[in-house]
């Protein structure tokens, strides 16, 4: 069918959310699986880590590849695998067989932004990237919100295998989706033959984004800040339940609000930049990394029995997170990036991103077992240092990303 640039843009903001349902369904089953002695939390730790580093290096090899890619049915692949995992584990494999088969699922989800993101650079002139793109990173709280209170609901309801299961068929919707809207350029053809000299000169583009300084440095920003990130949305859950005493259906309604208030965060954040900061990406970076560590301190740290306040800390760390996964997670990175090496610049960020969000899983993991009391339900955690170190983790973000600045321009007054 022919495809126009407003449809693929909107299948591939709705279809990257389902990829995110299939990725954070093990976030909201995670009480269940260790009540129910299923596997501890230092297990759960090395299982969503083999999730984000299998992410991260399927992301850069990826990212090379949709380069020259049939975007479609690239995206689709990734997608149909992802979501058949998620059903596999609705049947309970044990420790091993469920940390080989999250570790597949970290492959098969790096096969979706690459896809998204080149079709955006394809489809939209520069000029108006930054608000196609702004769009587009809505997705990731399309996915969170979804898996928060659709899939945290269903968990609740009919129990974790159904929650797989139901993560599972939203997959496959998602797939349907992209096979029937998304679409590459007509103007830039993959199904045709390169030509002559064409695959050379993407590998020297690719090889110059390689040799960037500004873009490793960001890409060290978006992996401290995925730290951050990925505490609420693997832990954020756990954390409710067991520091302030949330049910499962309280919890995934107040860490719903990240996903909720992220969208604004997104979408306002590539239109601002485009028309408020005149394209410049650093500036609003550095304001939403310094409104981030802010929210997230108020929310470890503001007391328990102040609900109102962990909704208005999740509220803000929700604007501030949507915003720099925009700008940290991609679209900075795109910008310092020669034309033909889209797919590699977002490879790079995201192989940094989630290396930094692997290590915070396992981290995380062996902080919460080795402050523990006790087994099972009746278990008692002292979070305290596993708080200080998301902490820590997004102020280095901060710090980075006032680093990546400078060397951007210091290259530029190179230039002139």
């Amino acid at each position: 069918m022919p495809f126009n640039r407003y449809t693929v843009a909107a299948a591939a903001t709705l279809c990257y959310g389902l990829y995110y349902v299939c990725r954070l369904s093990l976030s909201v089953v995670k009480t269940p699986l260790v009540d129910e002695g299923v596997l501890s939390a230092r297990e759960l730790g090395w299982i969503g880590s083999a999730l984000f580093y299998a992410y991260g290096f399927g992301k850069l090899a990826n990212g090379f590849l949709a380069d020259r890619a049939d975007l479609r049915l690239f995206a689709s692949l990734g997608l149909a695998v992802s979501a058949g995992i998620n059903l596999a584990l609705g049947f309970a494999p044990g420790f091993w067989l469920f940390l080989a088969l999250w570790l597949l699922n970290g492959w098969a989800q790096s096969m979706g932004a690459a896809p998204c993101v080149i079709a955006l650079v394809r489809w939209f002139e520069p000029k108006e990237r930054g608000t196609y793109y702004g769009l587009w990173s809505a997705s990731h709280n399309v996915g969170e919100a979804l898996t928060f209170v659709v899939t945290a609901a269903v968990v609740a309801h009919f129990g974790w295998r159904v929650g797989f299961f139901a993560s599972a068929a939203l997959g496959l919707l998602g797939v349907a989706l992209l096979l029937a809207f998304f679409g590459d350029n007509p103007q830039a053809p993959r199904t045709q033959p390169a030509a002559a000299g064409e695959g050379d000169a993407t590998w020297a583009e690719q090889r110059q984004l390689l040799r960037s300084p500004v873009v490793w440095t960001i890409a060290l920003a978006s992996a401290a800040m995925y730290v951050s990130r990925y505490a609420i949305n693997s832990w954020g859950l756990f954390y409710l339940e067991k520091a302030k005493g949330y049910s499962t259906v309280q919890a995934g309604f107040a860490i719903s609000i990240t996903a909720v208030m992220g969208v604004a965060g997104t979408v306002l954040s590539g239109w601002l930049s485009d028309r408020v900061f005149a394209g410049d990406r650093f500036r609003p970076a550095v304001l939403m990394g310094c409104a981030n560590a802010l929210a997230l301190a108020a929310f470890l740290y503001l007391p328990a029995s102040w609900p109102w306040a962990d909704h208005a800390a999740l509220a803000l760390f929700g604007v501030s997170i949507g915003a720099l996964v925009c700008f940290l997670g991609g679209l900075m990175a795109v910008d310092q990036a020669p034309a033909r090496a889209a797919g590699a610049a977002l490879g790079v960020v995201g192989i940094a991103s989630y290396l930094g969000a692997g290590t915070q899983d396992a981290v995380s993991g062996q902080l919460i077992d080795a402050f523990r009391t006790g087994q099972g339900a009746s278990a008692v955690y002292d979070l305290r240092w596993v708080a200080a170190f998301w902490l820590t983790a997004a102020v280095g973000s901060i710090l980075l990303t006032l680093a990546a600045w400078a060397l951007a321009a210091r290259r530029t007054r190179a230039r002139v």
